[in-house]
C-alpha cells in the first residue's frame, strides 16, 4: 500500500520531519525547509524542492498571522527585493557550478559566519546589510534550497517575536518567486501539493506546539538556537555535497 506513489515507511519519515521542523520554525523563525529537505531528498527525490517549499509556504504564512504586529515592515522592503535578482544570480550559479562546489561554499560560508557571531561579532541591521542578506538569500536559496541563515543572521540580536515574524513574511513571499517560476517552468509535480495538503495537520501541530513553548525561551537562547540552527543547516549541506 502507498500513499501517492510513496511507500509507508517514506511517508512516516516525512511527517516526522515536518512535525519537528514546524516545532523549530514556530519557535525559531526558521527550520521546516532545513529539516524537511534533507530527509526528501534522499526518500523522494522527485519532490523536491516543491515539497519542502509547499510545507514552507504553509509554516511561514501561519507564523505571520500570529505575531504579524511584530514585522519589521521596512526591513522587508529592503530585503525582498534585493531577493530576485539573487534568485537570477542563482540560477546561473547552477548552470556554471555543480551543486556539490555550490554546497561546501555556503556550508563554510554559514559556518564561518555563526562563528563570527558565537565570538560575538555583530552586523548591523542597515539599508546596505538588508539588501545584502537579501540578495545572498535568494542566491543560496535558488542555488542549493537553503536560503534561510543569511537573513537569520542578521536577525539573531533582534526580539524574538520581532525576529520570527519578519523572517516569517520573507521566507512566504520568497517560496511564493520561488513556486511561481517553478509552476512556469513544469517543475511541480501535482503529487508535491497533496502530500503537502495531507501533512498539514502535521504542521499545525508542531506550529500549536512550538507556540505553546516559546514564549518560555530566553531572548539569549533564543539567539543560541538560531545559531544552531544555521549550522545544522551547514553541516547538513556540506555532507550532502562532499557524500
Amino acid at each position: 500500500m502507498s500513499l501517492l506513489g510513496l511507500s509507508p515507511g517514506v511517508v512516516l519519515a516525512i511527517a516526522l520531519a515536518v512535525l519537528v521542523g514546524a516545532f523549530v520554525q514556530a519557535v525559531v523563525g526558521l527550520g521546516v525547509g532545513l529539516i524537511t529537505a534533507p530527509v526528501i531528498a534522499v526518500l523522494a527525490p522527485e519532490l523536491v524542492p516543491s515539497l519542502p517549499l509547499w510545507f514552507g509556504l504553509f509554516v511561514a504564512g501561519v507564523s505571520f498571522f500570529g505575531e504579524r504586529e511584530h514585522v519589521d515592515w521596512p526591513a522587508i522592503g529592503w530585503s525582498l527585493p534585493a531577493r530576485v535578482p539573487g534568485t537570477a544570480l542563482g540560477v546561473w550559479l547552477v548552470v556554471v557550478f555543480t551543486p556539490e562546489q555550490l554546497g561546501v561554499a555556503l556550508g563554510l560560508t554559514v559556518l564561518l559566519a555563526v562563528l563570527l557571531s558565537v565570538r560575538s561579532v555583530s552586523v548591523p541591521i542597515t539599508r546596505a546589510t538588508l539588501v545584502g542578506a537579501g540578495f545572498t538569500s535568494g542566491v543560496t536559496g535558488t542555488a542549493t534550497s537553503i536560503g534561510g541563515p543569511p537573513i537569520a543572521l542578521l536577525f539573531q540580536h533582534r526580539r524574538p517575536s520581532e525576529a520570527r515574524s519578519t523572517l516569517a513574511v520573507f521566507f512566504f513571499l520568497g517560496v511564493v518567486l520561488s513556486l511561481s517560476a517553478l509552476g512556469l517552468s513544469g517543475e511541480i509535480p501535482v503529487e508535491s501539493l497533496l502530500i503537502a495538503l495531507l501533512l498539514a495537520p502535521l504542521m499545525a501541530v508542531g506550529i500549536r506546539v512550538g507556540i505553546q513553548v516559546r514564549d518560555d525561551v530566553p531572548r539569549a537562547r533564543f539567539r543560541q538556537l538560531v545559531l544552531v540552527v544555521c549550522a545544522f543547516a551547514a553541516v547538513v549541506l556540506l555532507v550532502k555535497s562532499v557524500a
